[in-house]
């Protein structure tokens, strides 16, 4: 009967210890229950070889289901280029965001679990050019995310395609993250996480190439979350201008 005990507590610290994600550029399948309500924030700061633009997101996420989400993002964007851009503020482009939980695997503190997911970018932004952030152009994602994680460590994987049918921006993503929990999981949890994470891009049309690496650090202490990363490009081969010298993450989540 201890022993039961034993797995039975591991198992509900290991859930509540893993519920905090996703990490800061990549994604993982771990949803909270149905019912969740996420409010978060993870502001970019990215400098390029023209120029900084920063972009400021509000971020409400929500969880009908222990296996659906719901998300939608308003970002607010600032810029100062050399080039046609100039400088100024704007609202950027809308992410509104869906996903599914199609496969789940669990053991005694480890699961894993496999997502769909959809992006889709409203044009609300100026034509700045600036992927990601602003570019005023339609665009639909459509990807995969597939995830390990246990009391040790976490991986997670996602690929998927990019289609923007008015531009040149058709991309096809691959991503790889690592977690590595620093503390035990408690309940309530306390735990400290950095995150090492890849991402590449394959713009087709342009035929360009991003390679990026972001080092993140996140605290997660009961229903708060605050994190910072890093992310600087390990290969690029796009048009100077362009170019990303490095950006700088920086945000926070509250779980209701």
């Amino acid at each position: 009967m201890k022993n039961i005990f034993i797995v039975l507590l591991v198992t509900f610290a290991f859930a509540k210890a893993h519920s905090q994600g996703p990490p800061l550029t990549a994604d993982k399948p771990i949803m909270l229950g149905g019912g969740s309500f996420i409010a978060k924030t993870l502001t970019e700061i990215r400098v390029s070889e023209d120029g900084t633009a920063t972009r400021v997101p509000l971020m409400l996420h929500y969880l009908p289901t222990s296996n659906t989400l719901v998300a939608v993002h308003l970002p607010y964007v600032t810029y100062d280029y050399d080039d046609f851009r100039g400088s100024g503020s704007t609202l950027g482009d809308i992410n509104i965001i869906g996903k599914y939980q199609f496969y789940r695997k669990d053991g005694t503190g480890k699961t894993f679990r496999m997502v769909a997911k959809t992006l889709q970018t409203l044009p609300t932004g100026e034509a700045l050019d600036i992927e990601g952030i602003s570019t005023g152009k339609y665009s639909g994602y459509y990807g995969v995310v597939a995830g390990y994680e246990s009391l040790k460590y976490g991986v997670s994987n996602e690929v998927g395609y990019n289609w923007v049918p008015d531009g040149s921006l058709d991309k096809l993503v691959y991503k790889l993250g690592f977690g590595l929990p620093l503390l035990k999981p408690t309940y309530p949890v306390n735990q400290l996480n950095l995150y090492f994470e890849y991402s590449s891009e394959w713009f087709l049309e342009r035929d360009q190439f991003e390679l990026l690496y972001a080092q993140g650090i996140q605290y997660a202490r009961k229903q708060w979350t605050w994190e910072a990363g890093v992310q600087v490009p390990l290969s690029q081969n796009v048009p100077e201008a362009i170019e990303r010298k490095y950006s700088i993450y920086l945000g926070t989540r509250f779980i209701l």
